[in-house]
């Protein structure tokens, strides 16, 4: 990506993390030949870190894209732990759970089909993490709700917060994003600086992300 982080710096923090087995290189292989908007290593790995470090026994994720960021996040759970996924395209809901039987994480990931709008007043909480990483111009949409179903000092973590930095006045001289998604992404920063219910940092790592502690 290179924008917001320069490339050469990315490469080595790349070096620096061992953890991405052969399960997890064929999957993101495979989401980058798809074209799949999918996270990176080092983004799953702190992804992982957090569920392990509160001890997460329920994870929520919108976007499943091809379980690549679900397999990062499952493999924190206990044995009897539940990540549950809601994907809005069928046929990558059916690629993400042939990649959870192969990861051997069938009975503790599950995936949703829908538009998470809807599903999202069908899901019971408490969740100890939730990773918002679906329709950026939903962000807004379902922020009240995600909030309402993360425990007291769980975790919401949401990706593309920078949006290849477009979100930052003058940054992109010549933007490419569409302005309404890049406007829409800005708006729910603003809002998650500036919930009382929420202690939020936002992190400049790949296309940022923000980590927001609900008190």
């Amino acid at each position: 990506m290179g924008q917001i982080v320069p490339e050469a710096i990315e490469r080595y923090l790349a070096s620096l993390n061992p953890h991405e087995d052969d399960i997890l290189k064929r999957v993101a292989d495979e989401g980058h030949r798809l074209g799949l908007p999918i996270i990176d290593a080092e983004v799953g790995l702190l992804l992982q870190l957090l569920a392990v470090a509160i001890g997460a026994r329920r994870i929520l994720e919108i976007g499943t894209a091809n379980a690549y960021s679900a397999i990062w996040m499952a493999r924190a759970l206990p044995s009897d732990g539940m990540l549950l996924t809601i994907e809005i395209d069928r046929s990558r809901a059916e690629i993400a759970r042939r990649h959870f039987e192969g990861a051997g994480l069938a009975r503790r990931a599950t995936v949703m089909v829908g538009d998470a709008a809807r599903l999202i007043h069908k899901v019971t909480g408490p969740f100890d993490l939730i990773f918002n990483d679906g329709d950026k111009l939903q962000y807004g949409l379902l922020l009240d709700r995600l909030v309402e179903i993360v425990r007291a000092g769980g975790l919401l973590v949401t990706d593309n917060v920078l949006w290849d930095g477009e979100v930052a006045p003058g940054f992109a001289k010549m933007p490419r994003r569409p302005a309404d998604v890049t406007r829409a992404i800005a708006a729910y920063n603003a809002r998650l600086a500036n919930d009382p219910r929420l202690l939020t940092s936002f992190v400049p790592l790949r296309d940022g992300l923000a980590v927001a502690l609900k008190r």
